[in-house]
């Protein structure tokens, strides 16, 4: 994950500036580092394979954003949760070193960066955040809104100017923003904390493992039709493809849990064409 970050604020870096002396000190340091790190890990497929990477970015990121979107449905407000929610966000900005980002993970990076946003503004003016989704407005909103512009724009090959992270902003848009989808009661790996001490001094950048609990095998699967029986269409075979790389890159931090969820995910499309 460090390594497809260094790479991707390399990229980021050369679009926005390559040739003041500051700025080219500075990548030739980075070209270093991801040189020094690629004869270290020359051997780990998360680096060598852009597929294996960028499951294994895009499950870690998905880690992030369901830790904190656990935590803020339960009303558990606190720093570690919002610092989820960010780095979530930034991590979804890395997987864009491999491609165009699906509408799935554009629209989980806009909301996470409004939830750190409005979750963050709330605790710091002492009022109480509304848990959950709900519809995204206000100074918080529009600042993701140039954020989610500048981005666009920085990937297109341009560069023009985007707001700062610190989450304020003179312009309100006049309507809620309701179109991002995040799915009613989703649950974080068995591998993240149930809950964080609500301590403002905890700094930890890390989330410590917990007992797993193995997922019960999907009955419906037990009585499901035959793969043959069933017309799949490249879509499906992608997508179950895209479960199957979730399940490897989980099983590379010995969370069973989520690759067992991921894999019954991927049989269930083969064997009966739905999710």
């Amino acid at each position: 994950v460090s390594f497809k970050g260094r790479l991707y604020a390399m990229q980021t870096g050369m679009k926005i500036d390559s040739k003041t002396p500051e700025c080219r000190k500075f990548l030739s340091k980075l070209m270093d580092q991801l040189e020094a790190m690629k004869k270290q890990f020359g051997d780990n497929e998360a680096i060598t394979q852009e597929i294996v990477g960028s499951a294994h970015v895009e499950n870690y990121a998905l880690k992030m954003f369901l830790y904190a979107d656990n935590e803020d449905r339960a009303g558990q407000f606190h720093k570690n949760m919002i610092k989820s929610f960010y780095t979530a966000s930034l991590l979804i900005d890395v997987l864009t070193v491999f491609g165009e980002l699906s509408e799935e993970n554009a629209q989980h990076r806009k909301y996470a960066r409004w939830k750190a946003a409005y979750i963050h503004n709330c605790l710091k003016n002492g009022e109480t955040p509304q848990p959950g989704p709900i519809g995204m407005e206000g100074e918080c909103f529009a600042d993701v809104e140039r954020e989610e512009a500048g981005s666009s724009s920085l990937h297109s090959g341009t560069t023009q100017p985007t707001s700062s992270s610190t989450y304020e902003a003179n312009n309100i848009p006049t309507s809620n923003y309701t179109g991002i989808h995040i799915p009613p009661g989703a649950h974080a790996p068995a591998n993240t904390p149930a809950e964080v001490p609500h301590n403002t001094g905890v700094t930890s950048n890390t989330i410590q493992p917990a007992p797993q609990n193995i997922p019960l095998v999907d009955p419906s699967l037990y009585s499901a039709q035959s793969a043959g029986e069933v017309r799949l269409t490249p879509e499906d075979f992608a997508r179950a493809q895209k479960y199957c790389k979730y399940a490897g890159s989980a099983l590379q931090y010995e969370d069973v849990s989520t690759a067992v969820q991921n894999l019954q995910k991927a049989l269930k499309l083969l064997i009966t064409g739905r999710e």
